[in-house]
């Protein structure tokens, strides 16, 4: 297992689409355990294959630092409700804005073994899953910041 270099904005791989994952080789699970180390070293809550560089549908969550989310080919099938606050993103270090997502998300994803399951998720679980899917088809949150990016050090002080 190993951290991988974290792709900052402007690099053309976090504007392109992925593609599906058809089985979990020994390179995918390396790319997953990868990730989660690359997601607690750099202190995230989630990240998006596109941020390590590798155009596949894999994203991986961690809103709390001890439930560790993996979706492979995750879709939304439902969402509702609203709601607006900050959003970083390891791809846009020390920036935030204002970002309005629904409060309320379901989805389907296939975990390691390639079994289909359904999560859902509010508040901050809701935005992470929004937010790394955004990553899945080349869209950074600064495409839906309401007003000014700001800087980070600026909002911890307000």
């Amino acid at each position: 297992m190993a951290i991988r270099n974290i792709r900052e904005i402007g690099d053309p791989v976090l504007e392109k689409n992925c593609k599906e994952v058809t089985e979990v080789t020994p390179r995918i699970q390396e790319l997953i355990d990868d990730m989660f180390d690359t997601l607690y070293e750099a202190n995230g809550v989630g990240l998006a294959a596109p941020q390590v560089g590798i155009l596949k549908k894999i994203v991986v969550i961690d809103t709390t630092g001890e439930d560790p989310i993996l979706l492979i080919n995750p879709k939304i099938i439902e969402t509702s409700g609203e709601q607006t606050g900050y959003e970083g993103c390891l791809s846009v270090p020390g920036k935030t804005g204002q970002v309005t997502r629904p409060n309320y998300v379901k989805a389907i994803a296939y975990d390691e073994n390639m079994e289909p399951f359904e999560i859902e998720g509010t508040e901050l679980l809701a935005r992470a899953i929004m937010h790394e899917l955004d990553h899945l088809e080349g869209h950074l949150y600064v495409e839906k910041v309401e007003g000014e990016l700001q800087d980070v050090e600026e909002v911890e002080e307000e």
